[in-house]
C-alpha cells in the first residue's frame, strides 16, 4: 500500500507524538483545520498504518528503576527458540535484530541489581547464544 502523508499530516502526528491525549478539538485549534478535518485525517491515518496505536508511557513512579541493553550473538538457527525464551522473561522489554557482529539487541528492566544479574544470566545461558555484553542505562538524555 502506498501512503502519502503530507505535511499536515505530518504536524498532526508530531502534535500527537508530544501527547497522544490531546482532543481532536486541540489538535484542530493548532493546526488551523476543522474538527471533522482533522478527525477525517486520523482515521485515515490510522486505517493505512501511519498512526499504529496510541500508548501509555509508564512514568518513573511505575518503571523499574534498572535498565539494561543486551547485545548478544547467535548460533546459526537459532534465533526461533532464543526468541522463544525471551518472550517468557518479564524482564525483557524489546528485542530488535540486527545487521553486523551482534544478531539481536535487547533492552530488560528489573528492580534490583540481583534480578537483572539473573536475568542476564538466563540470557546468557540459552541454548543458542553464542556470546552476549550488557550496557547498564545510567540516565537518559533524550527520549522521544
Amino acid at each position: 500500500m502506498i501512503v502519502n502523508i503530507d505535511e499536515t499530516d505530518r504536524a498532526l502526528v508530531a502534535l500527537l507524538a508530544e501527547n497522544a491525549r490531546l482532543p481532536v478539538s486541540d489538535l484542530a485549534r493548532r493546526l488551523g483545520l476543522a474538527r471533522t478535518t482533522v478527525q477525517a485525517r486520523l482515521d485515515r491515518l490510522e486505517t493505512q498504518g501511519v498512526i499504529a496505536g496510541y500508548t501509555l508511557k509508564r512514568g518513573a513512579a511505575l518503571r523499574p528503576p534498572l535498565r539494561a541493553t543486551v547485545l548478544v550473538a547467535l548460533e546459526p538457527r537459532a534465533a526461533p527458540a532464543v526468541l522463544s525464551r525471551l518472550k517468557s522473561m518479564p524482564a525483557v522489554e524489546t528485542v530488535h535484530t540486527t545487521s553486523g557482529r551482534v544478531d539481536l539487541l535487547i533492552t530488560l528492566s528489573a528492580q534490583d541489581t540481583e534480578a537483572l544479574d539473573a536475568t542476564l544470566d538466563k540470557i546468557g545461558e540459552a541454548e543458542g547464544v553464542r556470546s552476549s555484553e550488557s550496557l547498564i542505562h545510567l540516565s537518559t538524555k533524550i527520549a522521544r
